[in-house]
């Protein structure tokens, strides 16, 4: 699922993969629900693409946002990331990643996390694993697109030329015109 969320900088919160086009992406705000196009310019990550630094070896996202539901029984996170000092951050992090490295993992990264953590389960997003990239993986943004809903707000095109061909002619005609 994390392989269509995405964080683009200098713009808060999260998106989720709608649709994409010859030089952008169509995003959904997991906050408000608004749609918007992404260009080439804007720096995008996937969540799947994520990972963070321990001891051992890079820890992807995934496992480390399950741990954190694990934790959290899948509710929002007991610790607010804008007010808790730099030492409960760490601590927390600590309390379900015990082996991550303290010298490359900072406060300002555990704070985002925690933040991206609570944007997800506020969106019904509590499936954090990632699909392997197979031909499975290419078809998931289409099956993404295909389940988003459509909203039609103009007439069909064959029905707007039918109806600009009438008002001409009447035009033309004087039929239909108004005298005054």
């Amino acid at each position: 699922m994390l392989e269509n969320i995405l964080a683009i900088t200098g713009k808060p919160g999260l998106y989720k993969l709608v649709n994409h086009g010859t030089n952008m992406l169509i995003v959904e705000s997991l906050l408000d629900g608004k749609r918007m196009p992404t260009y080439a310019r804007d720096k995008i990550v996937a969540l799947a693409d994520v990972s963070m630094f321990t001891m051992d070896e890079d820890l992807p996202l995934s496992e480390i946002l399950t741990r954190l539901g694990k934790k959290e029984n899948l509710k929002v996170a007991s610790i607010d990331p804008k007010k808790a000092d730099n030492d409960a951050l760490r601590a927390y992090f600590a309390s379900f990643v015990p082996n991550y490295d303290v010298d490359r993992v900072y406060p300002s990264d555990i704070r985002k996390l925690v933040l991206w953590y609570n944007v997800l389960i506020n969106a019904g997003i509590t499936d954090f694993t990632v699909k392997e990239a197979d031909a499975d993986a290419e078809a998931a943004p289409q099956e993404a697109v295909k389940a988003a809903p459509v909203k039609k707000t103009t007439a069909p095109k064959a029905q707007v030329k039918t109806q600009k061909a009438a008002g001409k002619a009447a035009a033309k005609t004087g039929v239909g015109a108004k005298k005054g």
